[in-house]
């Protein structure tokens, strides 16, 4: 059976967030929340989650703004989603491997995004990996030991490497029968991108916005004279354990987090996370949760999948090569099975670690 654990979107909360979340807020019209002096809030549910966009009541005269951002979320979710059949993901699924087949030039960019930090982090991150999903019926949120004919059956028709992108033409192309495309672990971070985008064209430079609290994109400083340069956004215990994780003051930069616990089932006496790692067909185990830092939203969503994956070695190595990159890993001492926090690429001034 499988057992559900917390979920990704739980392990990420504002700080002010929660403050907001615990006063006694006025209800005015659709999905918007206003605090006097504080902050606006508006939301929509999309991509399993539910989006929001924080600003300050300063900007209450861009209040349209903000739901045209949350428009714009909706139709990229339309665009990305693989549980719609005339969606232009599953166009490509459908049709890429008989043809070159042309894309939206941000859905192509995000694609090269993704391939990019397919290579960067040795195949950590795999935008193909949905077979290897539906094979431990993850995909279906029924989790579901699989033979290891399977799993080798799945990874034969996994790898981010077998995607022919054109930039002249502007075309995908699929150089592997089975190949598909599942951007689950990069969509959120991507719509956030998008809406950040528009909020800061049409004059709106302080904002917060999240995807389930599980990734974040922080537009420049923090609300209010009397707050911090940027936005305290605090990470939460994949343990359980009481009080945050760690907190991040997070500005013009993003930050999302992913952990073994959101999904898994149990046989027996031995747990399956539902984070895959594309290179062995196999649930992470080392590492208990992620949190990525990147100058995009997008980045820093692919990352958090990565950093899970990846060995503590590895992920300082790719702090240190990429500019802006930082990482909060909680992992387990092979030794021992000690739970350790490690962090790289910040510095002492945004981050504070209580465990």
């Amino acid at each position: 059976m499988a057992t559900p654990g917390t979920r990704r979107r739980d392990l990420l909360h504002p700080e002010r967030m929660a403050a907001l979340a615990a006063a006694a807020l006025p209800r005015v019209p659709a999905d918007l929340e206003a605090v006097p002096d504080k902050l606006i809030r508006a939301g929509r549910p999309a991509m399993a989650c539910r989006f929001e966009i924080l600003v300050s009541t300063r900007h209450r005269s861009r209040i349209m703004t903000l739901h045209r951002a949350l428009d714009l979320i909706q139709e990229l979710e339309g665009q990305m989603t693989v549980f719609r059949d005339d969606s232009e993901i599953a166009h490509l699924n459908r049709y890429a491997f008989e043809r070159p087949i042309p894309a939206e030039t941000g859905l192509f960019e995000l694609l090269r995004l993704g391939t990019r930090i397919y290579r960067e982090t040795g195949g950590a991150f795999d935008l193909t990996a949905g077979p290897l999903w539906k094979v431990w019926g993850f995909s279906r949120r029924q989790g579901t030991l699989p033979d290891p004919e399977a799993v080798e059956e799945a990874r034969s028709q996994v790898g981010s490497r077998f995607l022919e992108l054109d930039p002249s033409a502007g075309t995908v192309r699929f150089r592997r029968r089975g190949l598909e495309l599942n951007l689950g672990a990069i969509g959120k971070g991507y719509a956030l991108d998008r809406a950040g985008r528009l909020l800061k064209q049409e004059g709106t430079s302080r904002a917060l916005l999240h995807a389930g609290h599980s990734s974040i994109l922080a537009l420049g400083e923090g609300p209010g004279r009397e707050s911090p340069p940027g936005w305290k956004v605090s990470i939460r215990d994949p343990l359980g354990r009481t009080g945050p994780l760690a907190t991040v003051e997070l500005r013009n930069r993003a930050l999302s987090t992913s952990g073994v616990g959101e999904q898994f089932f149990r046989i027996g006496n031995k747990h399956y996370g539902h984070v895959l790692d594309p290179r062995t067909g196999h649930p992470v185990e080392k590492n208990l949760a992620a949190t990525a830092l990147a100058p995009t939203a997008a980045e820093a969503d692919a990352l958090s999948t990565a950093f899970l994956v990846m060995d503590l070695e590895d992920i300082l190595s790719y702090c240190r090569r990429r500019r802006g990159i930082g990482a909060v890993v909680v992992a387990k001492d092979p030794r021992d099975g000690a739970v350790q926090v490690h962090h790289w690429g910040l510095d002492a001034d945004h981050l504070e670690v209580f465990r």
